[in-house]
Order: C-alpha cells, then sequence, then structure tokens
C-alpha cells in the first residue's frame, strides 16, 4: 500500500437505526467489538460503536491488496529480527506476531501531519510511516540509539519505560491545541500506543487526566494483547478497559484487533475527531500477542497451547487473504509475489544488519549534550584511560 493517505473514509458520528444495526454480534463475535472482517473472511459493510457512531470502510481492489502486503511483510520483517536475536544477532527482540491487524490498521489511519508516541513493539506503525525498518534493529544490536528523526517521520522514539510515552505525547498534544493546530480538515491529532499491562501505570493515568482535562487532540491506542508479560487481563481490570475512558470523561470503544478494516475505520474516525477539537478517546484493540513477551521471555510458563491455537483460528493474515479470495481481488499469483519480496526484503535486513559496524565504545558521549560539558570530557577521559589500560593485556 502506499506509504500516504489511502484515501478512505469513516462516517463521522451518524446514530444507529435498529433494523440497521450490525455489530459483531451478528456475526457471531462479541456484541462490544466492532468488527468489519470476520475470522471466516466475511465483510461486514458497517458497525456500529458503543454510542451509536458507525464505522464504514471502502477501500479499493488495490489498496485491499495494498493492505495484505503490509501484512505480510511486517511479518516476515519481524520474524527475521526473532531470528537474529535467537542467533545472536540482537540484543533483544519484541516481536508483534499476531498484532499486524492493529498496528497496519491504526498506522495506515495516520494522515501525514499526525505524530505517533509508539512503545518499543510498534515495528508495523513505524513501516507504515515510512521508516527503514532496519533502524529499529540498530537500536537493539546496541551500535545506535534508533536513527530515525521523529519530525520527520512524526513517529517518535522506541520507548522502552512503560506507559512513559502517553505523557510525552500528550504534552505534545496540548501543544497542538494550544499553537491552534486543531479545528478542520488539515488539523493536526496525535496517537499513543500501550498494552494492557499500561493501563495499571500512573503514567497512562495521569495522561488520560491531562489530556481530557485540557482537551488533547490525542487518541490513545491501547493493544490488549491479554498479557502484561506473564500477568493475564483479569490481574489488570475487572471491566473491559475501553470502558475506563468513561470515568476520565472521554469515549472508549473496543475494536477487533485482528481485523485491519475495522482498526483503520476506528482509528480514522478518532484521529478525525480529535483533529476536529473534540478531545481525546480511548480505542482498545483487542488482539493476542501470539509469541513471547520479548525474546527473553517464555510464554509457556503461564498460557497453554489450546489458548494459542484458538487465537491462531483468529489470525489477522490468513483472515484477509480468505476476504481477498472470496472476492477474486487476488490469485495465486498475486500471493507468490507477496511472498517472494518478503522472502527477498527479510534477506536484505539480514544482510544490511550482519554488515552494521560495531561502534567504538567511546561514541557513547558523542550525543549527550549538542555543546558537550566539563564533567562529560572528564567522564569521557576516564573511560579512555581504562580502554587504554587493556591494551596489550591477555584481555
Amino acid at each position: 500500500m502506499a506509504k500516504g493517505d489511502p484515501g478512505v473514509t469513516t462516517t463521522r458520528g451518524r446514530r444507529a437505526a435498529p433494523r440497521a444495526k450490525r455489530t459483531a454480534a451478528t456475526a457471531g463475535g462479541d456484541p462490544e467489538l466492532v468488527q468489519l472482517l470476520t475470522p471466516a473472511g466475511e465483510r461486514i459493510e458497517s458497525a456500529f460503536g458503543p454510542d451509536g457512531t458507525e464505522y464504514r470502510a471502502d477501500f479499493t481492489d488495490e489498496e485491499y491488496r495494498g493492505l495484505y502486503r503490509d501484512l505480510v511483510l511486517v511479518r516476515k520483517l519481524d520474524a527475521e529480527a526473532t531470528a537474529l536475536q535467537r542467533q545472536g544477532e540482537l540484543g533483544l527482540w519484541a516481536s508483534l506476531l499476531g498484532q499486524e491487524a492493529a498496528q497496519v490498521g491504526s498506522g495506515r489511519a495516520l494522515r501525514r501531519q499526525d505524530m505517533a508516541f509508539p512503545t518499543y513493539r510498534e515495528h508495523g506503525v513505524l513501516y507504515c510511516r515510512g521508516i527503514d525498518p532496519i533502524m529499529p534493529l540498530g537500536l537493539f544490536r546496541g551500535v545506535d540509539q534508533g536513527g530515525w528523526d521523529p519530525n520527520e517521520f512524526k513517529f517518535n522514539m522506541y520507548t522502552i519505560v512503560i506507559g512513559a510515552q502517553t505523557l510525552h505525547a500528550t504534552g505534545y498534544a496540548m501543544g497542538v491545541h494550544m499553537d491552534g493546530k486543531t479545528g478542520g480538515d488539515d488539523g493536526e491529532a496525535v496517537i499513543a500506543y500501550f498494552g494492557d499491562g499500561a493501563t495499571s501505570q500512573g503514567d497512562v493515568n495521569e495522561a488520560f487526566v491531562w489530556a481530557s482535562v485540557f482537551n488533547a487532540p490525542l487518541v490513545f491506542f491501547c493493544q490488549n494483547n491479554q498479557y502484561a508479560i506473564s500477568e493475564p487481563l483479569e490481574r489488570q481490570t475487572r471491566v473491559p478497559l475501553y470502558q475506563r475512558a468513561r470515568g476520565f470523561g472521554f469515549p472508549g470503544v473496543r475494536v477487533d484487533g485482528n481485523d485491519v478494516l475495522a482498526s483503520y475505520a476506528v482509528t480514522r474516525h478518532a484521529l478525525d475527531n480529535a483533529r476536529h477539537g473534540q478531545g481525546p478517546s480511548l480505542i482498545e484493540a483487542y488482539t493476542y500477542r501470539m509469541g513471547a513477551h520479548t525474546t527473553s521471555d517464555d510464554p509457556t510458563r503461564y498460557r497453554i497451547a489450546s489458548e494459542v491455537e484458538a487465537w491462531q483460528a483468529k489470525d489477522p493474515i490468513a483472515r484477509m487473504k480468505t476476504f481477498l479470495e472470496k472476492q477474486k481481488i487476488a490469485d495465486a499469483a498475486f500471493f507468490a509475489e507477496v511472498d517472494e519480496q518478503a522472502r527477498a526484503e527479510s534477506v536484505h535486513l539480514r544482510e544490511r544488519v550482519l554488515a552494521m559496524p560495531d561502534p567504538e565504545p567511546v561514541t557513547m558521549f558523542d550525543h549527550v549534550y549538542p555543546h558537550g560539558s566539563p564533567e562529560l570530557d572528564e567522564q569521557r577521559a576516564q573511560f579512555s584511560r581504562y580502554l587504554e589500560s587493556f591494551e596489550g593485556s591477555a584481555h
């Protein structure tokens, strides 16, 4: 899919007529879940949120194929990064396996002027923002600090501290509002990504308060992948996460996070509301982490195989492929071409990672301050003397 606005619209603020109302319940799913594409690949024309808002996404055939291509490429690149870590080429990796639809759908819903604040797992959103996928691998290989320009790509640096990015996003969004950059179709909006476990963090709840009180143009996008590392969702909340927004004074909605179409439609609607000055909202993307929390985690210690198998039947890529086949939008030649492109790009990514030069240890001091400092100069000198003490030794 082209790395720009796909030109897909959603219906904003329309109330549902009872006989026309279609939710996931009509497809045998959760009545609280906004869904436009069922696990069986059946297309739902429109769905309604808890407040009666109608959601739809009308793509061209080319755009449908583009979304599928995005999903496959993002998964393959992520799998390559996991393999690199297992082979000792990366220090750590946080896989997005199973969450591709939530990330690609929301990432493509962003307009060019919108700003995103990720965690450390939003590789799919990063891809949709046009950032070279090599960038986060340099960070996890330990050869740089993650080299993209947040202002150029409108995508902030990865944040390891759980929930901290929601405060950064809130401050940025408040600035957008104070600068008068909201109120029209060309207004700016901000999105903050976080997981279900982060909703228990004070930073996230403080961000909710500030965003609500100051009417910040901000979408809180929670990828509820069912586990905060090893803690299941029921240890985080007694009510659906999207309902928490009500207590802070802004709307919330739960979307099928394995449905790329619904993820797009709900996110585009929320962002457009924010850019028009209607304040913050919370999206709970109900999805599942198919793999480990990170490559240092063993999920078999806290969840059972049958649970994973049940969610595999809801795989975001499989349902999109089934839809394309049923609607005769794509054929076997297209799927083979996408698979080959994904293979080639993953091989190229691996080659580039292995070719990364190891930095000199002393370069860690280079970009701490823009103009240096006496204290930093002294630390650099001490560290240099320490390194030199090993020259000619057996170490």
